[in-house]
């Protein structure tokens, strides 16, 4: 490894299901140990803030965004790799075989990963009802979301058709 490489790449790491924070943890752990916090940056399981109804009372619960997943921003070597590989819980990293693939910057973007302060409860794909706005208790289905416009394209039936329509991510919620 070079010295002037300091920058990392995002690559997910594929756990057993409901080990993602021990996961997290024990890489964490395995970094002080062996002083690895030149090469492996960060470890996140991202969340997202969700308001749960139950019972009549609004609490606000924190979801996994990608349940059985973690991801790293280090830089990949033969020691990352195997510190990574062989944690306890991990079942392997993403990509085609055993290689490794980082996240592209468009996946990046995507996923929000940039802004650190821009948590929402949906995703594509997901089905959301909006809130406010003239298109308010309309429900539709998301195909397309612009983190630096902070909307989301959704699909809504309109006479009968399949229309998209742009909404601020802050009129819509995702339907359970």
């Amino acid at each position: 490894m070079a010295d002037t490489e300091k920058e990392g790449k995002w690559y997910v790491v594929h756990t057993y299901s409901g080990y993602e924070n021990k996961v997290k943890a024990n890489i964490c752990k395995t970094i002080e140990n062996r002083h690895l916090e030149d090469q492996i940056l960060e470890v996140r399981v991202p969340v997202q803030d969700v308001v749960e109804v139950k019972n009549g009372s609004r609490k606000t619960v924190q979801k996994k965004l990608f349940p059985g997943y973690v991801m790293i921003n280090m830089i990949m070597n033969d020691e990352t790799w195997y510190v990574v590989r062989n944690t306890r819980g991990v079942t392997g990293f993403v990509g085609p075989g055993s290689k490794p693939v980082p996240l592209s910057d468009d996946e990046m973007k995507t996923l929000g990963i940039r802004m650190e302060n821009l948590v929402v409860s949906f995703k594509e794909g997901d089905t959301v009802s909006v809130i406010s706005g003239v298109w308010k208790d309309t429900i539709g289905v998301v195909r397309r979301m612009d983190m630096n416009k902070q909307t989301a394209t959704i699909t809504v039936d309109m006479f009968g058709r399949e229309t998209p329509v742009e909404i601020n991510f802050s009129e819509m919620t995702k339907l359970k």
